[in-house]
């Protein structure tokens, strides 16, 4: 039986963090707790805070944008493998091959519907589960 999750949810506008929340519970995932950050400053520090299962990030954020925190998170030992998914209305292929590169699980764009949040979600988990 998998654990309850905690999940970081970084993006700058609150209606858009509760369509990501939402979609994450339509599609099946086990929410633990969900921890909201407005940009990715915020988000670092909650980070060197405690532990997240999974970490949802948009790239246009206020401060380090979603590209340079997943740089930074990777470059950090407490994140360096904890799964980050793109949820972005950066659609540029260059954005999704500089997220990929730099270590992103997987590419989400917006909008999205909770079947495609459940399609790159779910199987970060199982394979956690299976570690």
């Amino acid at each position: 039986m998998n654990a309850a999750k905690v999940i970081l949810i970084v993006d700058g506008s609150p209606i858009m963090r509760r369509v990501i929340e939402r979609a994450l519970r339509l599609a099946g995932i086990d929410l633990g707790q969900i921890v909201e950050a407005t940009d990715g400053t915020e988000a670092l520090a909650l980070t060197q805070q405690r532990h997240f299962d999974l970490i949802l990030t948009d790239i246009n954020l206020q401060g380090i944008n979603g590209l340079e925190l997943l740089r930074q998170l990777r470059q950090a030992e407490a994140t360096s493998t904890v799964p980050v998914v793109i949820i972005t209305s950066e659609a540029g292929e260059s954005h999704v091959l500089e997220a990929l590169s730099l270590g992103a699980q997987g590419y989400i764009r917006k909008p999205f519907t909770a079947d495609q949040v459940k399609e790159y979600i779910a199987p970060l988990f199982r394979m956690a589960a299976l570690a």
